[in-house]
């Protein structure tokens, strides 16, 4: 494609976007999520919207806040999205903290009673974003604060030993990604909010450390789920494992921060992390990103290791952008209409509104179910929020 079709393509591209954030994602789960009695959001909702469970996930308690705000902040001030985010927070706050150790539960009733605690902290960072970016749309400093207090447990919990219990028996000992990335994006995310305490850039600077030290693997062209404490490959199945979407997301989290810091370094990283990623992900023969893959060329054990879920195609949008922002090359226009595509042609429900998230590796829906405790209103209005805005600064180059 030349500038012009580009410009077009793009144009077309962030109007479809805007418009499916504001008249079909955003809506459905105001409609069909909001608990208008106890306060938060259900995710468990059937194709059409009807509640299937009522348990609550916590970790969408505090994604929906955050995407709600941060699409208040850059899209459309409507009223009812903090509307949305502030009865999240609210449920937050009344019922989603273990008030003996500090940390946040998994699930819990639709009133609010504990039900599940994991050995993670992504609770504590969802609700972290979510409380930093309310802040931005409210000008409420409290939300603020209690971004960083929450910021600040998260690293303690993680530095605590005993405080998270290990996944493994002490014959293993490993180190995660997930939790390392995460938190790149979760400091960003307060850093937006004009929040200034060195304990944000300390905390990239670690995890940016670890991701280059220890889970970068030029020898599998590879960014590892999992890697022994020095960075060793743990030849296993688990081991071996790419989850080409969260290496997609990594991507574009690091060339966030490498345009924030005009650092090349990062994101020639950043770059190497996607197009390794793509290789590893992007399925030739029916589109889309895969779930699983195996740095050895084994077969990935995970049961859903060849569908096609709809996260990974989402961060996909948004770090193909990313990279045609920073560099300007082709390559990832073209990378990112393959994905857009794809997307487009498979995952959003013309009948009922939102998206299907899960898909077999030929595309046909495996179940039609809008969510669960793990899809919800988050990664989908992610990228059409993102994307707006990658597109708008891209068209101001072009």
């Amino acid at each position: 494609m030349d500038k012009n079709q580009i410009k077009e393509y793009l144009q077309e591209c962030r109007e479809r976007y805007a418009t499916g954030l504001t008249t079909d994602i955003l809506p459905f789960w105001l409609e069909h999520g909001l608990d208008r009695v106890n306060g938060g959001v259900y995710t468990c909702v059937d194709r059409a919207g009807n509640l299937m469970d009522t348990t609550k996930s916590v970790w969408f308690q505090g994604r929906c806040a955050f995407v709600y705000s941060f699409a208040y902040n850059n899209i459309y001030r409507r009223p009812e999205y903090l509307d949305m985010a502030r009865s999240c927070l609210d449920f937050i706050e009344a019922h989603c903290f273990d008030r003996t150790d500090g940390r946040m539960y998994f699930e819990v009733t639709a009133d609010g009673r504990p039900l599940r605690k994991r050995r993670y902290v992504f609770s504590e960072c969802f609700a972290a974003i979510a409380m930093s970016e309310y802040s931005i749309a409210t000008g409420d400093a409290s939300y603020a604060q209690k971004a960083l207090d929450l910021f600040k447990d998260i690293r303690r919990f993680i530095a605590t030993p005993g405080m998270l219990p290990p996944k493994y028996e002490p014959t293993l000992q490993a180190r995660g990604h997930s939790i390392t990335m995460i938190l790149i994006n979760t400091a960003s995310c307060l850093r937006r909010a004009g929040i200034t305490d060195p304990v944000i850039d300390e905390q990239i600077d670690e995890s940016l450390h670890d991701l280059a030290t220890y889970f970068v693997h030029p020898e599998y062209k590879a960014l590892l789920e999992m890697t022994g404490m020095n960075g060793e490959v743990i030849d296993t199945l688990a081991g071996r494992t790419i989850n080409p979407g969260h290496c997609i997301e990594t991507s574009w989290f690091l060339l966030e921060e490498a345009r924030h810091r005009s650092d090349s370094a990062l994101e020639k990283l950043a770059l190497q992390i996607l197009d390794w990623s793509w290789e590893w992900g992007w399925d030739d023969e029916f589109g889309g990103i895969i779930n699983f893959r195996d740095c050895k060329g084994f077969p990935n054990q995970d049961y859903s290791q060849d569908m096609k879920f709809w996260w990974p195609q989402t961060e996909a949008i948004i770090a193909t952008l990313y990279a045609y922002l920073a560099t300007g090359d082709n390559r990832y226009i073209e990378r990112h209409r393959l994905v857009d595509e794809w997307t487009y042609s498979h995952l959003p429900d013309p009948a009922y509104g939102e998206w299907f998230g899960y898909l077999h590796r030929d595309g046909t829906v495996a179940q039609p179910a809008k969510g669960n405790l793990f899809k919800g209103p988050f990664h989908i209005p992610r990228m059409m929020v993102r994307s707006v805005m990658l597109i708008d600064d891209i068209l101001k180059q072009l």
